[in-house]
């Protein structure tokens, strides 16, 4: 790693609670991080500065190019860039990680998963800025995450069943700003990065194994026995060559990476 900025690529509807969302989570790292400053690239600013309030389907390629070279131009700068987008396409996440791995940073996904007849019932409040029937054909185009192993939310969050953003902002910032440090710890050991890797994969295997055989004796979570053991195998398959120290360490991020992909809430008692 070159740099310790990075990329958050936000997901959702259009209505969903994006901006308020990528605002706090503005605030919330630039409380963490002194020394860098926090950049929102917002692609409804550059539709207005290409046409009307009104939405227009012509212009969104044009649209689509100018927020991927102004997210190129605030991470040159330094910036850590939330892009508040809808990415609902797989596509469209791709060209962002693209950026991310040119400059050899952290790219991270987030979905604003707000139901659908809550962002119709929101839009609507506010004049109905984007026409509703817009807002379900996207919700019926949006491409499902997982198909590809980068494609992943590293949380999803549903505005309208949260009750104190402020917090689950600030776990959100712990939780990325400790994966971008154990990015940034791994490229400074290149030179030990085999032998440690060899070691931590086996330590891995055996702690999220040993975890989630606990967590499937407990009634309330056995029914998600599928998706805990499909999370399993992805969170291994993408930290892979990441070094953490320790058994309970490796079971702490994967509990807070399984709570917050998958909504789960899983007890303390656990670890």
């Amino acid at each position: 790693m070159e740099a310790l900025n990075f990329i958050i690529c936000l997901a959702g509807l259009p209505a969903s609670g994006k901006s308020t969302f990528s605002i706090a989570l503005k605030k919330g790292l630039e409380r963490e991080l002194k020394n860098l400053k926090v950049k929102i690239v917002d692609p409804d600013k550059i539709r207005k500065d290409l046409t009307s309030n009104e939405f227009d389907h012509n212009i969104e390629p044009l649209v689509r190019e100018k927020n991927l070279n102004l997210i190129s131009e605030e991470i040159k700068r330094g910036f850590i860039v939330i892009n508040d987008d809808l990415n609902y396409y797989v596509s469209m996440r791709h060209d962002i990680k693209k950026i991310a791995d040119n400059f050899k940073i952290n790219y991270f996904i987030i979905h604003i998963s707000t139901p659908l007849e809550i962002c119709i019932e929101w839009n609507s409040d506010r004049g109905e800025p984007i026409p509703n029937k817009v807002i379900k054909q996207i919700q019926n185009k949006f491409d499902k995450f997982g198909k590809y192993g980068w494609d992943h939310p590293e949380a999803s969050y549903d505005l309208s069943q949260i009750r104190n953003l402020d917090k689950e902002i600030e776990e959100l910032v712990s939780f990325l700003l400790k994966q971008v440090n154990l990015s940034f710890e791994i490229s400074k050991s290149d030179s030990n990065l085999k032998t440690s890797s060899r070691l931590y994969n086996h330590n891995l295997d055996k702690a999220t194994r040993n975890y989630v055989g606990k967590l499937l004796k407990d009634p309330l979570l056995f029914s998600f026995k599928k998706k805990i053991l499909e999370v399993r195998k992805l969170f291994i398959k993408l930290n892979k060559h990441r070094l953490i120290e320790g058994e309970t360490e490796i079971i702490k991020i994967f509990k807070d990476w399984l709570e917050k992909s998958q909504g789960i809430k899983i007890s303390d008692e656990f670890i």
